[in-house]
């Protein structure tokens, strides 16, 4: 009987850190989260009002990317642009939209034909921006968060 009596209190002491909660400091959650957080994706992308109805993810994106390629183009052809070569090229655009929607532009990479047939596109392009619709930010986990993308515009002046 002795012996089933220090087996038991031996196998209190043993099964008591089977008990004990290993606790898990905020840091080592927010790293672990951190390495799991896709950085590259949003939940839903920079919209204008009126791509609000569309439902599909890649429909609001395309949306957003052809009414802001509509504008630019539909800018530039209502100027007056002179060219004494034919021109067809892409001009490759930079954005940033902020989070409280702001768009700006970053940098415009165009090929030296361009700049020298219309040595004012990237005037041009800038204030085209400036009657923009309202642009809404795009959202990660419920928060507005700032995006960066490229947008290719093609160029066809003759």
């Amino acid at each position: 009987m002795k012996q089933i009596y220090v087996f038991v209190f031996v196998l209190t002491l043993t099964s008591c850190e089977y008990f004990n909660a290993k606790k898990t400091s905020s840091e080592a959650i927010l790293k672990e989260e951190l390495q799991t957080f896709n950085w590259n994706d949003v939940d839903v992308y920079p919209t204008f009002s009126v791509c609000d109805s569309l439902e599909i993810k890649n429909e609001k994106t395309a949306c957003f990317t052809e009414v802001l390629t509509s504008h630019i183009l539909e800018y530039l052809q209502s100027k007056p642009i002179v060219v004494t070569h034919d021109v067809t090229d892409t001009i490759h655009l930079k954005f940033q939209v902020s989070e409280t929607g702001t768009l700006s532009l970053i940098n415009i990479e165009a090929d030296s034909l361009i700049v020298q047939e219309i040595p004012n596109i990237k005037n041009l392009i800038y204030s085209s921006l400036d009657s923009l619709p309202k642009v809404f930010p795009a959202i990660k986990r419920g928060q507005q968060v700032k995006t960066e993308f490229q947008l290719p515009i093609i160029i066809h002046a003759n």
